[in-house]
């Protein structure tokens, strides 16, 4: 008892001056994304955390950018605090991220890519998701327009291609001088008996001649001109919007574009995929368009930019030339248009996922068509060949930025299942 009577009052310590935590953020900046999340949600506790983490990834793990730019976003709505959104990450309809980011910095320089295009939202090894159309346009190659068709017409020429797609093939080629398959099935359809005639007698696809080309059934058919329409349209507002001087780019057709031919995909299934490509421009020509009318369940659009290197650089493996990865979703009765700047600066590919929301009238399916326009000027007539009669492919040097934009005839011949270059 003594000992407890004669114990020490405890000294109050002075109280300590509080801690800013944008002060502490700039302290953790190679600390983990968990802590920045925590820091930004104590800042601004209206905003959703997976809204605030697609912020963070942009602004590069930069706590004091986020909150920047997000007090400057809150003060503009009239500093009324009630008329402020709560953004919610998981909501198909998305809060725009030029609404934080701010617009995209002037196209200067005609020629280089990477001055071109606004601020990089991703870094290697990330995966942004994105949903407005808005987002779509100013940070990829792509326009994206929701319920293109009226809701009767989607779901006729759903029903009508699902049928069709019964028959469809996966198509095969070499790979790293193996032999592998299409992940999905696909068949290729055009508009006349004349065209289909030509397509299998002179038209080259990995070597050979394709065996099944098909005339566009009766809804596909009247979709066409939709299509064109709309298309045109979009490739007339992004010369006027993205493009240098608003005008088209170097080696863009000058002339309207036509569809002539389309290939039609099937993903059955959620695993059912396509790896990171661009499409071959061999009968299409440099910077071509490509009208994407997507049908059944909702399927991820995965893009990445290929950035040119130096000789110096030190970069050997593919995946050095590649930025982060931009998800766009493509829900039903949605078309997707890959622009002029599209095939030659970036990559897509269709996403493999764990599990898909069923489509009432696809089930687990999602059926793809894909409008292209071949041009006259490039006929298989003009494809040359080497010494080893398979006619060339056209391609486009992508990743040396000495003799990048760069277009050249290569031999497909290592390709082609049977033959050797």
């Amino acid at each position: 008892m003594d000992a407890f009577i004669s114990r020490k009052r405890r000294r109050i310590s002075t109280p300590t001056e509080r801690t800013d935590p944008l002060q502490l953020a700039s302290n953790v900046q190679d600390d983990s994304t968990e802590l920045k999340l925590a820091i930004l949600s104590s800042l601004h506790p209206n905003v959703d955390q997976g809204a605030l983490l697609e912020l963070l990834l942009s602004s590069e793990g930069s706590v004091e950018d986020v909150s920047r730019a997000l007090a400057t976003q809150a003060n503009s709505v009239d500093g009324d605090p009630s008329r402020r959104p709560t953004v919610h990450a998981n909501q198909q309809q998305q809060t725009s991220l030029s609404d934080f980011l701010g617009p995209p910095q002037p196209r200067d320089c005609p020629e280089s890519p990477q001055k071109r295009a606004p601020r990089a939202l991703t870094q290697k090894g990330k995966t942004l998701h994105l949903f407005s159309p808005e987002d779509i346009a100013i940070h990829t190659p792509c326009s994206l327009i929701h319920n293109f068709l009226p809701a009767e017409e989607a779901n006729s020429l759903l029903e009508e291609l699902l049928e069709e797609s019964k028959t469809f093939e996966r198509r095969t080629f070499k790979l790293f001088d193996n032999v592998v398959q299409s992940p999905h099935s696909a068949c290729f359809y055009v508009a006349s008996l004349e065209e289909m005639r030509t397509q299998m007698t002179e038209y080259v696809y990995n070597g050979s001649y394709l065996t099944d080309v098909r005339i566009l059934p009766h809804i596909a058919a009247n979709v066409s001109s939709k299509v064109r329409t709309a298309v045109n349209a979009e490739i007339l507002k992004r010369i006027q919007t993205h493009y240098p001087n608003s005008r088209k780019l170097k080696h863009q057709s000058p002339h309207e574009w036509a569809p002539n031919a389309a290939f039609v995909n099937c993903y059955d299934g959620p695993t059912e995929s396509v790896g990171y490509h661009s499409d071959e421009l061999t009968y299409l020509g440099p910077r071509a368009v490509i009208g994407s009318l997507s049908l059944g369940v909702t399927r991820e659009f995965r893009i990445r930019r290929i950035i040119p290197q130096s000789p110096n650089s030190g970069l050997t493996s593919p995946d050095d030339y590649q930025s982060g990865t931009l998800s766009i979703h493509l829900p039903h009765n949605s078309l997707l248009i890959m622009h002029a700047d599209m095939q030659e600066e970036w990559k897509h590919s269709i996403h493999p996922a764990a599990t898909v929301v069923p489509h009432p009238i696809a089930g687990n399916r999602r059926i793809n068509i894909t409008y292209r326009y071949y041009k006259g000027s490039l006929h298989p007539k003009f494809t040359p060949k080497c010494a080893c009669s398979v006619p060339a492919v056209l391609r486009v040097v992508q990743r040396k930025k000495e003799n990048w934009g760069r277009y050249f005839w290569m031999c497909h011949a290592g390709n082609v299942p049977g033959k050797e270059r």
